[in-house]
């Protein structure tokens, strides 16, 4: 009799041991599962956040550029205060400025203020039209200095501005991010290029 009890014994041992071998695998594909999601979600948040940052600096380096033409614009209030001219001369020249001030502020685009710039550059031009006895004024030399290193400082924040395009569109379009990220969250950015024509060599005249 002890004997058939210790053989049930060992028999319900024997089940119970072969019930939990066939759970094993469950909970061998359970945690797959819940290591693949944590995975998945580790790389999505990284890959978001990474966006986010690119996005952010793109930002950041496109309000340096807008600064930089920002500051060509405050020029040419100083380069009309070196001579003395017409009240209304100065007042559609200073028109113009303003609104490509308020252009430069407004702007979303590279496009959008090398529009602006243009219209500052008009604007330059009309005050040396309008005063030429400008050209021969003590003052006139350092607002030359000063709007060439506005220039200079234009052309370096474009730069950096195209550095930043470059990086934060290679990452929005990578295998992974093209397919995980928003497309209207992290559009693709495009940065300056040269204006039509710009490759020949300008025409200087005296």
């Amino acid at each position: 009799m002890c004997h058939f009890c210790n053989l049930e014994h060992n028999l319900h041992i024997a089940q119970q041991t072969i019930n939990i071998l066939k759970m094993k695998p469950i909970y061998v594909v359970l945690a797959a599962i819940g290591a693949l999601l944590l995975f998945l979600f580790l790389g999505y948040y990284n890959m978001y956040n990474k966006a986010v940052g690119l996005q952010e600096g793109l930002d950041e380096k496109f309000a340096n550029v807008q600064s930089a033409y920002q500051r060509r614009a405050d020029l040419i209030p100083n380069l009309l205060e070196t001579v003395k001219g017409a009240a209304a001369n100065e007042k559609d020249i200073l028109t113009q400025v303003t609104q490509a001030r308020a252009g430069i502020v407004g702007a979303k685009t590279p496009q959008d203020l090398e529009l602006m710039g243009r219209k500052i550059n008009t604007a330059i031009n009309l005050a040396y039209e309008a005063y030429p006895q400008i050209r021969s004024t003590e003052n006139f030399s350092q607002f030359q200095s000063q709007l060439e290193g506005t220039e200079n400082r234009i052309k370096t924040e474009r730069d950096n501005y195209n550095s930043a395009v470059k990086e934060y569109n290679t990452h929005i379009r990578g295998f992974f991010a093209r397919f995980f990220l928003n497309g209207e969250e992290f559009p693709r950015k495009e940065g300056f290029v040269a204006a039509a024509g710009s490759e020949n060599a300008p025409k200087v005249k005296f």
